[in-house]
């Protein structure tokens, strides 16, 4: 299911609560609608309203820097590969191929990543992201450098083209978050309860309703931030491909 649709639906559930807590309003009896009533009632939703909004904001806040580390891992990544690259060009002539490598390599990462762009499956550039990149490893370790100059280039080549596997995997681990259904669902359930006791007490007019309608929509909003951010690669809220763009326009410059 999509994290448009989940919103929607703790939308529903939490405004339906709201429509409940007004049609109890009117079919309980007045007694459970009495000033000692009221107060048991605030001190429990209380203590739920906490457990909400700890859960709520853990989950945003663990969303939020899960996505910026992921946003720095392709900023880095980008950087790296031009650092490669430029490392390559100075080792000499006889890097053409691995130059040309890594830029494939590229392409198929960015292809891997964002598949909506300019690069698509049938594209020659394009082809198996992990392999191209293990081959420009392979390659690198084929080198038989000459000079001293020569062979720090391609100690420094190697531990940049480590930097880059690294970050890879670590991305490709960190993209897969996701937030357990069972979470979501106690944490709608406590949202919608909540809103039922909001109801129950509540004056029976247009703008109470309306209120709580909005607060409902607030909500449902926040979740669908909340997940969008534990899918960084896809849907509203995603992570440019500009910075690796650039970096593949700068590969195989002189």
């Amino acid at each position: 299911m999509s994290d448009f649709w989940v919103a929607v639906i703790a939308f529903i559930a939490i405004a339906g609560a709201t429509f409940v807590g007004f049609l109890l309003q009117k079919s309980l009896p007045k007694e459970h609608l009495s000033d000692a009533s009221k107060d048991t009632v605030k001190v429990g939703m209380g203590m739920v309203a906490t457990l909400a909004a700890l859960v709520l904001g853990l989950l945003i806040g663990f969303a939020t820097t899960s996505f910026n580390d992921l946003r720095d891992d392709v900023q880095r990544t980008a950087a790296n590969t031009v650092l490669l690259d430029r490392t390559l060009a100075q080792y000499g002539p006889e890097t053409k191929e691995i130059r040309d490598l890594l830029r494939r390599a590229t392409a198929a990462r960015i292809q891997s990543i964002w598949p909506q762009g300019e690069f698509r499956p049938g594209d020659p550039r394009v082809g198996n992201a992990v392999a191209l990149a293990e081959g420009v490893q392979a390659a690198l370790h084929g080198l038989a450098p000459r000079t001293d100059a020569q062979r720090w280039l391609q100690t420094r080549a190697l531990s940049l083209s480590n930097d880059l596997a690294q970050t890879r995997w670590l991305m490709t681990t960190q993209s897969e978050n996701t937030v357990p259904a069972l979470l979501l669902v106690v944490l709608i359930f406590w949202l919608s309860i909540l809103f039922v006791s909001f109801a129950l007490f509540a004056p029976r007019n247009a703008t109470v309703l309306v209120t709580l309608l909005v607060c409902a929509l607030s909500l449902s909003g926040s979740i669908f931030i909340m997940l969008e951010l534990n899918s960084p690669f896809g849907g509203a809220i995603s992570i440019s491909s500009a910075s690796m763009r650039e970096a593949l326009m700068r590969l195989g410059q002189p």
